[in-house]
């Protein structure tokens, strides 16, 4: 039985919408896949080594500086806690979100890969960008969802 364990920053609870969308699509349609959430602020390096997939999921924010940067959360977890972390060349992707007013709407996305390709992760499916609220999003989440489903069925 297959494991996802997502690992997500969400202070406005807009990531964390498309992570129980996924969660609560996959109950329905993979019963069998065995899934696990787990907030940035929480995680230790190790949790990046839980479950047969990973995927992160984070904001993009202006914190620290220029536009274009991690959820703090998510930037404490992966500069910080888990800078040392060896991804052992687990599959791994994520979801970015951002906002259109920004000149550097989803750059978390290239934050996100960075540490993925840093640290011996192995991408397995593009990352999900939404831009904008993800609310009235979910049949994209949903067909992402399936692509990652597809992807499991088929390894």
């Amino acid at each position: 039985m297959p494991s996802v364990h997502f690992i997500y920053a969400s202070t406005s609870g807009h990531t964390e919408h498309v992570i129980d969308t996924l969660i609560n699509y996959w109950t329905k349609h993979a019963p069998k896949i065995t899934v696990e959430k787990q907030r940035a602020e929480q995680t230790q390096a190790h949790d990046l080594l839980r479950g047969d997939y990973l995927i992160l999921g984070s904001g993009t924010w202006n914190t620290g500086g220029i536009e274009g940067q991690l959820n703090m959360h998510m930037q404490a977890l992966l500069e910080e806690r888990a800078a040392g972390v060896d991804l052992q060349g687990k599959a791994v992707s994520s979801i970015s979100l951002g906002d259109e007013r920004y000149y550097f709407r989803t750059r978390c996305t290239e934050h996100l890969l960075r540490f993925i390709r840093e640290h011996n992760g192995k991408p397995f499916v593009p990352p999900l960008v939404l831009v904008n609220e993800p609310y009235g999003q979910e049949e994209r989440i949903q067909k992402w969802g399936d692509r990652i489903l597809a992807t499991i069925r088929n390894s």
